[in-house]
């Protein structure tokens, strides 16, 4: 099925003007499927154009009250003939339930047998439960009618009201892109609030409204706080109604900025416990999709090239109104260690590019787009341009960016030309070098005899000259920082600092996007002087550094290993303690360094850091978690599982039983049985995705969790993910090695049976990334060449095919 191009697109816009749409949905016809009726009020300026829908079957349609041949529906585009200057279009279609999160998704909760549906319409997503003009910049206001059973409550992007039992209105909104309509429906539990006169809800299935009721005042709290920064930042009032934010199942992202209705993955209520870095990033969730009401919402891309528009602004914004506003810590050092590192992996592959790339791909393969780049190197670069203007131009620029465009569409080009009125100077340069050009620079320091020399190179592939505003550290001994600010705008900068301190940081504050590398005293230091460096953003800098030059084949892991385990004696951030364990997990044990004997050094180093950190507090699950993924003391797991032996102020709740299962699954000393007997005492939905994940993990689990994952169309996405997620293990790699091979074989058929977000996921999850081989690389490059593959599944594979050659080079570099 053919994806909408650009040029589509364009000849599409220029052609339509859409006045509303009225879409009547029924769904009370079964279990697979409901019906859907659009009505579609539209101008034309040419006789010709075509509709998108994606159903089970076409019942009729009618144009301007004729009505039209439903055969002549072939690959999800109805064609229009005749078109007049104003026009009626009915859609009259049968629509099927999706089980990946595309479309109408409906679930079925595993605990009570109750039913949910929601909405996700993003990217090829919409005519999938309705028809529509699927693209970003036909924008049209939106009402709606549902039938439903009695028992159910609907929330959409218009306030919902219900009419008769069984029966809902959804007042017409402002107007909106297709992208993010959305309809929720089910027996959901809601709780209401208001702040500043816009009504507030929060939804989530009934099994766990316990749970949200416990973090409702959190929620509503962080919601009010973000809603008065934000119209105090914008002057502009949130302008869409009523705000809802629905916790739905089988969420294949964290969240959707659907305005009036913003849906989240239910995983963010939570039912165990949790740590602090985890109520913070839930907190920026919050916050981000908040910033997307003006951001994307009210102010919209005209293509998906600049989806950057959206996602990096709203990035950004989370970042600074959290910190600045929200009762939650660590923004911007989670930020620093989490964000920035997914960004930086990004921008080295084969796949980077710009941030404002130019509008050559369709709406296919602009999903791909959705990454480290889009949301944390476009982050971070309009980080560095509030710095490089200043807060009140670039304020000024972005209010006015919203007043001019409300409720339209707009693109770089005139987002730039506003900052340029509101007073900022040589933009469309500073655009082409850092929007417009992939890569990133090398940052790094150089020790001479009367200061400091900042040195600045740029990648051959992508040449540019980008200024870099930035702070430069320099640490003695005791970690007591002076520092010196920059603007280093060409290939040196000598700067009077004292070439004799013990650890010299470039961009200290994490102001600019940089590969950072520290010099050779600086790495020899830093097992005493990083514990001793107060600020944990800089910490993330630092961290950031290293990881990068072992990735490069530029320091030792060994080295970068020890350095770790010195500094986890004294790290005091969860933030931080979870990125660099994922880390060591994944990449440095995972990848770089044999388990033996790393692992049990790294176990040993945890275990002691445990029984020193204080009872109850966020770092001690912090630790303990990463004490349950490296140790091999399978009777000290047994026993927490039991109850004996665990330590004071720890709570051993359902998810963390679940964390002990899966690690003595992975030692062998569990298999089905218990994983049964587990699951016994936890039939949720989340128990069935955490036993999933274990018997994936199991020797005699291995073949049936592979064919679920490459041909199961039903399954739902948290299953999907938790069964990818426990299937590799660097210790099972003599268990695995017959499926690295069909990896390659298989999983081009995923891309037939799932569709969106959820393929390249699954791929994220299910790439052989720890067969560390070069025979592994070329039987990836065969796929990655195969136009036939999915744009996701080529473009994944490629991305994890790059890091396994950074692998194969660090091995061979140190042994």
């Amino acid at each position: 099925m053919p994806a909408l191009t650009v040029e589509e697109a364009r000849t599409r816009a220029a052609a339509l003007t859409v006045s509303s749409y009225e879409i009547a949905f029924d769904l009370t016809t079964g279990p697979e499927t409901f019906r859907a009726v659009s009505t579609i009020r539209f101008e034309a300026r040419d006789e010709r154009s075509f509709v998108d829908v994606k159903p089970q079957e076409l019942t009729k349609v009618t144009l301007n009250g004729a009505n039209l041949d439903v055969k002549s529906l072939e690959d999800g585009r109805l064609q229009l003939e005749g078109l007049q200057g104003e026009n009626v279009l009915v859609v009259d279609a049968v629509m099927k339930y999706s089980a990946d999160g595309e479309g109408l998704q409906r679930s079925v909760d595993a605990g009570d047998g109750r039913v949910y549906l929601y909405g996700m319409s993003s990217l090829e997503s919409a005519p999938r439960y309705f028809a529509c003009f699927d693209q970003p910049d036909l924008k049209a206001p939106y009402t709606m009618t549902v039938k439903c059973p009695e028992e159910w409550i609907v929330l959409g992007n218009g306030a919902a009201t219900q009419t008769k039992p069984g029966e809902w209105e959804l007042k017409q909104t402002p107007p909106l892109s297709t992208y993010f309509v959305t309809l929720v429906a089910g027996p959901f539990h809601l709780i209401k609030s208001e702040h500043d006169g816009i009504p507030l809800g929060l939804a989530c299935r009934q099994s766990l409204k316990e749970h949200l009721e416990k973090d409702k005042e959190d929620l509503f709290r962080v919601t009010a706080q973000a809603f008065d920064e934000y119209h105090r930042l914008f002057g502009y009032r949130y302008p869409f109604g009523e705000y809802h934010q629905v916790f739905v199942p089988d969420f294949n992202l964290g969240a959707m900025e659907n305005p009036g209705c913003v849906t989240f993955a239910d995983s963010l209520v939570f039912r165990s416990a949790v740590t602090d870095a985890e109520r913070s990033l839930r907190a920026r969730i919050v916050v981000h999709e908040m910033a997307h009401m003006w951001f994307g919402d009210a102010v919209t891309m005209k293509w998906w090239n600049d989806l950057w528009l959206n996602e990096s602004f709203a990035e950004y914004m989370a970042n600074r109104v959290a910190h600045d506003v929200t009762d939650h810590k660590g923004h911007w050092t989670d930020f620093a260690f989490v964000r920035k590192w997914w960004g930086l992996q990004a921008d080295q592959r084969r796949s980077t590019h710009p941030v404002a790339a130019d509008s050559i791909k369709d709406a296919r393969q602009s999903l791909d787009d959705f990454d480290g780049i889009s949301y944390a190197k476009g982050a971070a670069v309009l980080k560095q341009l509030a710095a490089y203007l200043g807060d009140e131009v670039f304020l000024k620029g972005v209010n006015a960016h919203i007043d001019a465009h409300e409720f339209g569409n707009a693109d770089l080009h005139e987002f730039i030309a506003k900052l340029t009125e509101a007073g900022a100077v040589e933009l469309p340069n500073w655009s082409e070098q850092w929007l417009r050009t992939a890569g990133l620079d090398t940052i790094s320091a150089e020790r001479t005899a009367t200061g400091i020399r900042l040195r600045r190179s740029t990648p051959q592939a992508h040449p540019a000259d980008r200024p870099h505003k930035l702070t430069v550290g320099a640490y003695d001994e005791s970690g007591r920082l002076t520092s010196f600010p920059v603007l280093l705008d060409r290939d040196s900068v000598d700067i009077e600092l004292d070439p004799t301190a013990a650890v010299i940081v470039p961009d200290a504050a994490d102001d600019t996007w940089a590969k950072i590398r520290l010099d050779a005293t600086s790495l020899a230091n830093l097992p005493a002087v990083l514990p001793q460096i107060a600020d944990s953003t800089t910490r993330g800098v630092i961290w950031n550094s290293i990881r990068d030059a072992v990735a490069d084949a530029e320091l030792d892991p060994r080295q970068a290993l020890a350095i770790l385990l010195e500094a986890i004696k004294h790290e005091d951030s969860d933030i931080a303690v979870g990125s660099l364990l994922r880390w060591l997990d994944d990449r440095l044990l995972g990848a770089y360094l044999p388990q033996d004997p790393y692992r049990a050094q790294a176990a040993a180093a945890l275990t002691k850091r445990l029984a020193e950190t204080p009872a109850g507090s966020s770092l001690q699950l912090a630790i303990t978690r990463a004490v349950v993924a490296t140790t091999d003391d399978a009777k000290l797991l047994q026993g927490w599982l039991d109850g004996s032996g665990v330590p004071s102020g720890l709570q051993v709740d359902t998810d963390f039983r679940w964390s002990l299962v899966l690690r003595l699954v992975r030692l062998g000393v569990y298999g089905k049985a218990e994983v049964d007997a587990a699951l016994a005492n936890d039939q949720s939905t989340e128990g069935v995705a955490q036993a999933a994940r274990c018997l994936a993990a199991t020797a005699d689990g291995k073949e049936a969790a592979w064919q679920r994952i490459m041909t199961d169309a039903t399954v739902g996405v948290n299953e999907l993910f938790a069964i990818a997620e426990g299937f590799w293990d660097p210790a099972q790699t003599e268990l695995t090695a017959p499926y690295v091979d069909r990896y390659f074989t298989e999983i081009a058929h995923t891309g037939e049976i799932r569709s969106g977000m959820a393929v390249a996921m699954t791929v994220v999850r299910i790439f052989p990334k720890y067969a560390v081989d070069e025979a592994v690389i070329e039987r990836a490059d065969a796929l990655i060449a195969d136009e036939t593959v999915a744009p996701s599944i080529r473009r994944t594979t490629a991305d994890h095919t790059d890091d396994l050659r950074r692998a194969i080079a660090v091995r061979r570099t140190f042994g």
